[in-house]
């Protein structure tokens, strides 16, 4: 007979948890194992990588998730080696072989080619994606043997490093380094540089390094959470407004801060600022002397008003206070 499976007690956990992702996993099966290792009540991504790509994941948990889309929206920098000479039905070294040239451009080459990808570009989206058309992902229509037609989207590369290449051998790659805008794919990036060089490329390796303000240095792995005790996994939590930052801080007064969470805008003598983080008291006894704050949400002041935007629930900031004091500013 088999043991009974131990129902995991789940609880309200904030916060940002940086993870490097492993190679293999989906995003999604990722932060499961995350969020089961916490015993979280409720978590999100701010934006996928293919199971084949390692790297930066910040993997949000409570309030946070309401905060997500800032970093979906944020610029991202990888790392990747292009095999030169072979193109695959995928675009990574995951799919078939359908073509092999020789490789017989230059190092010259090389730079003249990368030089001419920097800054805006159009990208046609890769039949092996998650991206729907018509309510469906277009890597089912791959599946099926079909190709559909895509709209291209522009992207903006905002900078492409060359670290190393071999343009001879049995094995001709680039290994780059891309900082670049939302909604690029790398894997179509390597195809369209090797087109350019004139034999074709896939991507044999991807590896997220950065996101927005966030970087690998800061991450943890799935194996080190699992071997850590309950207490040490949530020491590894960033604080909610860790999303926010380049926001302008505004701190409000007790009665302000009320009111703000009710959602009533509040007039003051600020400048217009598109990207504003709230904070306010901590509730409980205070003096002038306090220095205690916590996020309230975020917000945009035009005219001389506070204009609030997403805003935690005065439930989400109590335990915030009650579990993790310490994720407080």
């Amino acid at each position: 007979m088999h043991a009974p499976r131990t129902r995991v007690q789940r609880r309200p956990v904030h916060g940002v948890l940086l993870l490097d992702k492993p190679l293999g996993l989906s995003s999604n099966q990722a932060l499961q194992k995350a969020k089961w290792l916490l015993r979280a009540e409720k978590a999100g991504h701010t934006g996928t990588l293919d199971p084949l790509a390692t790297g930066v994941l910040p993997l949000c948990f409570g309030a946070a998730t309401k905060f997500s889309q800032i970093h979906l929206d944020a610029d991202k920098t990888y790392e990747t080696t292009v095999r030169l000479g072979q193109k695959t039905a995928t675009g990574d070294a995951e799919g078939e072989v359908i073509g092999t040239r020789s490789v017989t451009c230059t190092p010259g080459q090389v730079v003249e080619v990368l030089d001419s990808f920097m800054g805006p570009i159009a990208q046609v989206p890769p039949m092996y994606s998650a991206l729907k058309k018509d309510g469906k992902a277009l890597y089912e229509y791959a599946r099926d043997g079909e190709t559909v037609e895509r709209a291209a989207r522009h992207v903006v590369i905002h900078d492409l490093e060359l670290l190393n290449m071999q343009l001879t051998g049995e094995n001709p790659t680039l290994h780059l380094r891309v900082r670049c805008s939302k909604g690029t794919y790398i894997r179509t990036l390597g195809e369209d540089i090797g087109e350019a060089l004139g034999c074709g490329g896939h991507l044999t390796m991807l590896r997220r390094v950065a996101t927005g303000p966030f970087d690998a240095s800061q991450c943890t792995t799935l194996e080190a959470l699992e071997a850590a005790t309950e207490e040490q996994r949530l020491g590894r939590l960033l604080p909610v407004q860790s999303l926010l930052e380049g926001y302008t801080p505004v701190l409000l007064g007790a009665e302000c801060a009320g009111r703000f969470l009710s959602g009533v805008r509040r007039r003051g003598a600020w400048p217009n600022e598109a990207r504003v983080a709230v904070f306010g008291p901590a509730p409980g006894p205070s003096d002038e002397t306090t220095t205690d704050r916590v996020l309230l949400g975020s917000a945009h002041t035009e005219g001389g008003e506070l204009i609030p935007g997403r805003l935690l629930s005065p439930i989400e900031i109590q335990q915030i206070l009650e579990t993790s004091p310490e994720l407080t500013s």
